[in-house]
């Protein structure tokens, strides 16, 4: 028994798969946290590369996943390095161990390596940030680089001495 398939043409079904497509890209992209762009997306007419193959790609320096990963690491270990003389220039961790470091300008020299910490450290969150707000898919980057900055705002903020206007409320009027 032959039965005619012309009742679905080949239109409904591209579209339907185009359709999948775009169900599965989404997650992918969401996943890579504003990293999608170095995953190629079609090769096909990619020409091959000089004297060798597109699996070789990671040991000739072009392994994006694994210098994102390096660069990470490094931008934490440097940060961690930069917290200590932070923490301990902190009045409230002083108290707290009770003990009195009496460095001129301590609040300031904390704010100089904490902005550096912000700026350098969090660059990557900030990237990420700005890139899923226009994407319009906020998510993980958004949610540390909001965190950061507001962190590192309201810590300005009582290093110049607006943390009592702050808290009395009066920024809101």
């Amino acid at each position: 028994m032959d039965h005619d398939h012309r009742h679905h043409p080949d239109s409904q079904k591209q579209q339907a798969k185009k359709q999948q497509d775009q169900l599965t890209e989404k997650p992918k992209e969401t996943a890579l946290h504003g990293h999608a762009h170095a995953i190629p997306k079609d090769t096909s007419g990619h020409p091959p590369h000089d004297g060798h193959a597109h699996s070789g790609h990671g040991e000739h320096g072009h392994d994006h996943h694994r210098m994102m990963i390096e660069d990470f690491k490094k931008r934490f270990w440097i940060s961690l390095v930069l917290s200590i003389p932070v923490i301990i220039l902190s009045p409230m961790v002083q108290h707290i161990l009770s003990f009195t470091l009496d460095v001129p300008y301590s609040m300031y020299i904390a704010f100089m390596l904490s902005s550096i910490i912000y700026f350098y450290g969090g660059w990557p969150f900030l990237t990420g940030l700005v890139e899923e707000v226009k994407k319009g898919a906020p998510g993980m980057m958004t949610l540390i680089g909001v965190a950061i900055t507001v962190a590192y705002l309201y810590s300005s903020a009582i290093v110049f001495g607006l943390g009592v206007w702050i808290s009395s409320g009066n920024w809101l009027r």
